[in-house]
């Protein structure tokens, strides 16, 4: 089922809704945003907005722009925007997100990589670097 609204620039936005008590398996891709009620199992490929609410449920990987998450996920997320967990939720499998928000009382079992594959360095210097083989003077 999917339901036409208008955003705040006026433009249409249509949200496909797996209402409570639907279960459904397999691969769901959408452009439009995505409401996750029910129960789903397989991969979720969702080009906006992701909503699972706390009576929904997800078995497989997940890849959306962003994602609120009240219910339950088994397996990979990667949100390429911003990923909130709220208080509720549940999720167990890795997750990979531009912006994490991890509510208190939501149960987290995983990773989590928020780099996109670039390593974190220190302004320190490291061991055996000039900078570090120099002497201290005696009042620092």
């Amino acid at each position: 089922m999917a339901f036409k609204g208008s955003t705040t620039e006026g433009s249409s936005a249509e949200v496909n809704l797996i209402g409570k008590g639907t279960y459904l398996e397999g691969k769901i891709k959408t452009e439009s945003s995505l409401r996750i009620d029910g129960r789903v199992k397989g991969s979720i490929k969702c080009e906006n907005m992701l909503r699972i609410g706390e009576n929904g449920s997800v078995e497989g990987d997940v890849e959306c722009t962003n994602a609120n998450v009240g219910g339950k996920i088994d397996g990979q997320i990667t949100a390429k925007g911003k990923l909130v967990l709220e208080a509720k939720s549940r999720l167990v499998g890795d997750l990979k997100a531009s912006k994490l928000v991890i509510e208190e009382g939501a149960v987290f079992d995983g990773t989590a990589d928020m780099g996109a594959g670039k390593t974190m360095s220190s302004n320190l210097p490291k061991q055996g670097s000039a900078a570090a083989d120099i002497p201290k003077k005696e009042n620092e």
